[in-house]
Order: C-alpha cells, then sequence, then structure tokens
C-alpha cells in the first residue's frame, strides 16, 4: 500500500465517522441541477509525506499528474492567470470571456514587491532566500491578498507555502483553508511534492517533508458513496518518481522533466460530479 493510499483512507474514515454535517446551513456551491451540495467535514487534518522515502501519489484510482502537473508549472513557473496557457480544463468554470480567473493563483505570485535586497516576485524572492539565506525563517509565499479577493474568479484554496531548510534538506508546509478530498486531495499532494523536488534541486538542496495542513478538510454529499467505495480497493504499493538531474533552473522544468516508474493503480470509471 502505497503511503498516501494509507493516509487517504485514514482521513477519509476519520471525516465520514467523526465529521460534522452542514446540511442544515445555507452553503455556496451548488451541483450542477442546482441543488445545494452539502458536506461532511473535518476541521484541522495535518498529514506529513516524506518525500526521501516516497512519492506520495494514489493508486486507490488514478491521479492524473502530468496534469496536476502542467497546472502547478502554471500557477507557479507561468504565474498565469488565464487558462488558454493551461491544456486541462478545469478551470474553466472559474474563468471570464478573455480566459482570465481574475488576479487570483500565479497573478499573485507575480507581483513583484520591493525588499532591501531589490524588487523580487514571490517564487523569485523564495529562490533567493534557499541560495543566499537559508537559515531564514521568513521564506514563504501566500496568494490571499485581501485586497484583491474581489477580483479572483476563485478564492486561493491552498493559499501558502512555507520552506524551511534544515542543514541541507529542505522541508516545507502547505496551508489549504478547504479540500474537496475526493477531487483534489491528492491532486494538490502530487503538486506540491514535485514542487519541493523543483525548489529543492534549484536550491542546491535535498528534498525532505511536505507538511500539508487542512482547515477544511470535507467530503460532499454525492461523492460519500464513491468514497466509500473507494477507500475498500486493494492498494497497490507506490512508484518511483524520477527527476531530470540535469536541472537546476527552477524555470527550465517541464512536465517532461519527471517521471513515474511502476505506477500501477485500481480501475475507477465512475464520473465525479464537481460542485461549483
Amino acid at each position: 500500500m502505497s503511503y498516501a493510499d494509507k493516509i487517504f483512507i485514514e482521513n477519509c474514515k476519520t471525516i465520514l465517522s467523526e465529521g460534522y454535517w452542514d446540511t442544515d446551513l445555507d452553503v455556496r456551491p451548488k451541483w450542477d441541477d442546482g441543488t445545494p451540495a452539502h458536506t461532511v467535514k473535518k476541521f484541522g487534518i495535518v498529514n506529513r509525506y516524506d518525500l526521501r522515502k516516497e512519492f506520495p501519489i494514489m493508486t486507490l484510482r488514478r491521479t492524473f499528474w502530468k496534469s496536476a502537473v502542467d497546472e502547478l508549472l502554471w500557477i507557479w513557473q507561468k504565474k498565469s492567470n488565464n487558462i488558454h496557457e493551461l491544456k486541462s480544463k478545469i478551470w474553466d468554470s472559474w474563468a471570464d470571456e478573455t480566459g482570465s480567473i481574475g488576479k487570483a493563483y500565479g497573478y499573485q505570485l507575480g507581483v513583484k514587491h520591493q525588499y532591501k535586497e531589490g524588487m523580487f516576485d514571490q517564487v523569485d524572492r523564495v529562490l533567493f532566500d534557499l541560495k543566499n539565506n537559508p537559515a531564514s525563517r521568513r521564506i514563504m509565499t501566500n496568494i490571499y491578498n485581501f485586497q484583491d479577493l474581489h477580483e479572483m474568479g476563485l478564492y486561493p484554496c491552498a493559499y501558502s507555502m512555507t520552506f524551511n531548510v534544515s542543514g541541507n534538506t529542505l522541508n516545507g508546509i502547505l496551508n489549504q483553508r478547504s479540500q474537496d478530498m475526493l477531487t483534489a486531495n491528492n491532486w494538490n499532494v502530487v503538486q506540491y511534492s514535485v514542487l519541493m523536488h523543483m525548489m529543492a534541486q534549484a536550491s542546491g538542496l535535498e528534498v525532505g517533508e511536505l507538511v500539508h495542513v487542512i482547515a477544511d478538510a470535507h467530503i460532499y454529499d454525492r461523492h460519500v458513496p464513491i468514497v466509500e467505495r473507494m477507500i475498500n480497493e486493494e492498494p497497490k504499493a507506490a512508484p518511483e518518481f524520477e527527476i531530470d538531474k540535469s536541472i537546476t533552473d527552477f524555470y527550465a522544468f517541464t512536465t517532461e522533466s519527471f517521471s513515474l516508474t511502476g505506477y500501477e493503480y485500481s480501475p475507477f470509471s465512475e464520473k465525479i460530479p464537481v460542485a461549483i
């Protein structure tokens, strides 16, 4: 069983057995037919992934990890907020007629700020500090910019990364205000695990732990039977993750810079409805 499967099963069982149902509340998300999309949730889930031991991708069902990496590069490399620069269709529901999702995600990472060392955007500041000031306890990004929220197609869910160097090891914390466990949990874990590998290699460091903090970890009402069936699938071993070791420039990585060897997953053909 992959460690990502183990964590996912434990999280979902906890949410389903101990979680709070918001059925009596007026909720924002809706299903395609206009029905309110209610959830059962657990507050404050913290998961730790040691990236030196295993790449945390689920096998209970397939994670389309190349698409996940493409979205990661769209946000962190291109610093884009336009879906026309993204290969998948996952952001289409939140984009306007021009393809823009407003001042969200990549836009926030690309805004430059004045520091005593000069002008940096958030990504370049992280790269600068990892190389020049690894003892710093201020190496972080935050895209939950309150003054721009009204101009965002969707408020950021995964909104903050904190990087910390111990010796020659890079560790990180991903803070997430909200997590749709079925559709997005492993997607985000895969993305930020790849980001940790990229940041470490570009900074001459070894990758360490990714800590994932989820404030509101929830399962939507129409997802419950799907999750119950999925967590009873037979998990498989985690695949081997490989990264092109020749790349030391963060902006030179592409989706082809990463590969998984031996990725086997359970067949899963059910269509998953997405609440908007």
